[in-house]
């Protein structure tokens, strides 16, 4: 291994830490804001679904919100059920389909997740703001590439 060779593997070895390290603070933030709003990881990434839907104008089913979850139906009511008594969320006859329900997250849980996410969104959003161009197009690119690293199957061994 050439001296360039080492120096690349050490530069490669310190991002791959320092992503390791990013991951583990991003971990540590999510508990603490689930903690803080007394919510399991489902019940949040539901939450957030259903703001991100409603601000899109797009009405969500419990089976939609199954598939995004990766839940099954039941387990989703169980969710809804214990969303619906803590005040997060509403259900009610869908608009359009008499079979169905739309769920909806209620503005006290709009209020609830922007002030317990939007400041550390804001300090990202600084952070990810004090970048030049050719600084942030190399980091996009990166992300991009590792993402498309993550999303592909292992290969199978037999």
């Amino acid at each position: 291994m050439t001296a360039g060779d080492q120096t690349t593997r050490v530069g490669a070895l310190e991002v791959v830490s320092g992503l390791s390290a990013y991951r583990a603070a991003e971990e540590a933030m999510r508990r603490r804001t689930r903690e803080s709003m007394k919510m399991g990881e489902n019940d949040l990434s539901a939450l957030r679904f259903l703001l991100k839907a409603q601000q899109d104008g797009r009405v969500v089913t419990p089976g939609m919100l199954a598939e995004h979850l990766r839940m099954k139906s039941a387990s989703v009511t169980v969710m809804l059920d214990r969303l619906t008594r803590s005040g997060h969320l509403t259900r009610s006859p869908h608009p359009t389909d008499r079979r169905s329900l739309a769920v909806v997250a209620t503005p006290g849980s709009d209020d609830e997740v922007r002030h317990t996410l939007g400041e550390m969104h804001r300090r990202m959003m600084a952070v990810a703001s004090s970048l030049g161009p050719h600084e942030a197009e190399v980091v996009r690119s990166f992300f991009v590439r590792l993402s498309e690293v993550a999303n592909r199957e292992a290969p199978r061994r037999d």
